[in-house]
């Protein structure tokens, strides 16, 4: 090989070198639409399996469960040690979950504000910019609520803003307070916080009180997560649960015209798989990774 000239050697040292990690996959880039684990799919597995399942499954974005994350932070030396594992197999964190209680009045709201502190925190430890906030209020609310409601997700909107965290509404079905889309949409405007947005989970809005043309009420951007699963056909919707979700295909939603909206709306994010289903919460994560791709890849396009 010919030495090299001075001039080509400082050519040379002036590009950056890039050297990949040992067993480490490319990094994904937040463009277009992307599958992603839930890990509440693989609930019977720790931090740590679960996330050697998914990149062994193929999957880049993952949405870790903070609780699970603490444990292992715990065990391994803290939340660096989580941060690196993710690193090292080459995931990136697209959400986390979640937090209970934040927007509706109640007792339980002072425990879910200082639960909070420390899931934004160790959100942020683990590359995170988002966590997901479920509404799963079950009381006899008044419009006055509805308005101590906006208050209380201004306040958690600044204990988040901090850390670089936006928190996310997420409606359910099952909620008396935030069941629909419209209404998330609705309580997340009227807070009018950089840190609070709206996110949608399809068993939720096609398996609860919202209409197709709901849809349509989203701005250009405004949504900012999405959970994707399917509804089942039976049982009938007023005796289904969370363990009823069904892999995306399998059920009556219409998701691919759902995508098509969504992707109308400018909404290229994560595509996040989570299931309640003790079997699947079971089943080898790497399995339930390639399971999950094959089913909403060839939905998101």
């Amino acid at each position: 090989m010919p030495e090299l000239n001075r001039r080509d050697f400082l050519a040379l040292a002036a590009v950056p070198m890039v050297l990949p990690q040992r067993g480490a996959a490319p990094r994904a880039a937040r463009t277009g639409l992307q599958v992603c684990m839930h890990e509440a799919s693989s609930e019977r597995f720790d931090f740590r399996a679960a996330m050697e399942g998914y990149a062994k499954g193929g999957v880049r974005l993952v949405e870790p469960n903070l609780l699970k994350v603490r444990e292992f932070a715990q065990k391994e030396g803290g939340p660096a040690a989580a941060k690196r594992l993710l690193d090292d197999l080459g995931l990136r964190p697209a959400s986390s979950s979640n937090q209970l209680f934040l927007m509706e009045p109640g007792e339980q709201r002072l425990k879910s504000i200082e639960e909070l502190k420390w899931k934004v925190e160790l959100a942020q430890a683990i590359g995170a910019d988002r966590l997901v906030t479920p509404s799963a209020g079950t009381g006899n609310y008044t419009l006055d609520d509805y308005k101590r409601g906006v208050d209380n997700m201004r306040e958690a909107a600044e204990i988040a803003k901090p850390f670089g965290i936006t928190l996310m509404l997420e409606f359910a079905r099952t909620s008396r307070f935030a069941g629909s889309l419209p209404t998330a949409l609705k309580l997340v405007r009227e807070t009018n916080h950089p840190n609070y947005r709206v996110m949608m989970d399809t068993y939720h809005f096609w398996g609860g009180i919202s209409k197709f043309e709901d849809l349509e009420l989203l701005h250009d951007g405004e949504l900012h997560h999405l959970h994707f699963e399917d509804v089942p056909a039976d049982p009938p919707r007023e005796l289904q649960g969370q363990p009823d979700r069904k892999f995306p295909g399998e059920g009556i939603a219409p998701l691919r015209r759902i995508i098509e909206v969504l992707k109308a709306k400018k909404y290229a994010g994560a595509v996040s798989f989570e299931t309640f289903n003790p079997e699947v919460q079971s089943t080898d994560p790497s399995q339930v990774a390639m399971r999950v791709r094959k089913a909403i890849e060839p939905l998101i396009g």
